[in-house]
């Protein structure tokens, strides 16, 4: 019978070795996550999140759904990653809302506001719009918000997300251009180790807007076409294909730099 009187030494059986047991959970959780990425279909259109990537090749082998070089898929950690940053997005808007902002995120029937165009080839979805709120600004007003690290969210804090994130630039500007929203965008980035919150208002960038654009178009015509576009590097070494930083501008390892090198040194 257990003891349950407090400090009375009684030995409750033997405790199961803490590194086991998150192990095992851990294990538990990572395969779960894997296979449900696994079972999510391939997207068939041209990502506004992704086309301020500097390869338009990388850009193509996406929207083509090419599968990636073997050991190049979403790790489970990454996969985490992309969790918190959905839940941090969740987290930011209900913060907005209780400060009294009407922010919008969903049409009536639960589907996010976006746009599409060239057939469905292109397509983007925002976090949100905001119509009024406690802050003088110009609204209604585009909202986008990302979850960073502690280092990343230290570099837009610093050098403005523009600078720090020019793809996150790309995607607002397109929003801004494609859902009618001119008026300055609020970028929220929450530092998901601290959560503290960054805010800047980024003015609506029309030549951006258009360039990504026009980037969405070669893409799909190309593809249509059978052709390849032009990389960004002359060689496999080039850090836009291994990833890393150049011109302070991060880079992912290309997830196809395999395939897209296959038979050059």
């Amino acid at each position: 019978m257990i003891d349950l009187n407090h400090g009375s030494g009684c030995l409750y059986g033997e405790a199961t070795t803490p590194a086991t047991i998150a192990s095992a959970v851990s294990a538990a959780i990572d395969v779960a996550l894997v296979a449900r990425n696994r079972s999510e279909r391939p997207r068939t259109y041209v990502s506004s999140s992704g086309l301020g990537r500097d390869c338009l090749r990388q850009i193509q082998y996406d929207f083509l759904a090419v599968p990636k070089d073997e050991g190049q898929e979403f790790a489970p950690k990454t996969l985490r990653i992309f969790e918190a940053g959905h839940r941090g997005e969740d987290i930011v808007a209900g913060w907005l809302r209780i400060a009294g902002f009407d922010l919008r995120t969903a049409r009536a029937d639960g589907r996010q506001f976006g746009f599409e165009a060239l057939g469905g080839r292109f397509k983007g979805h925002i976090d949100g719009c905001l119509v009024s709120g406690p802050v003088a600004m110009d609204y209604p007003a585009l909202w986008e918000n990302k979850a960073l690290g502690a280092s990343s969210w230290k570099d837009v804090v610093k050098r403005g997300v523009s600078i720090a994130r020019p793809v996150y630039a790309a995607q607002l500007a397109l929003y801004q251009a494609y859902l009618d929203l001119p008026k300055p965008a609020l970028f929220t980035a929450l530092n998901r180790d601290t959560m503290e919150l960054h805010t800047e208002l980024v003015p609506f960038d029309a030549r951006l807007a258009q360039d990504m654009s026009d980037r969405a178009v070669a893409v799909v015509r190309a593809s249509e076409a059978g052709e390849w576009l032009p990389r960004a590097a002359s060689d496999p070494t080039a850090v836009v294909c291994r990833g890393g930083m150049s011109a302070g501008k991060w880079h992912a390892p290309c997830a196809w730099a395999g395939k897209c090198w296959e038979g050059r040194a």
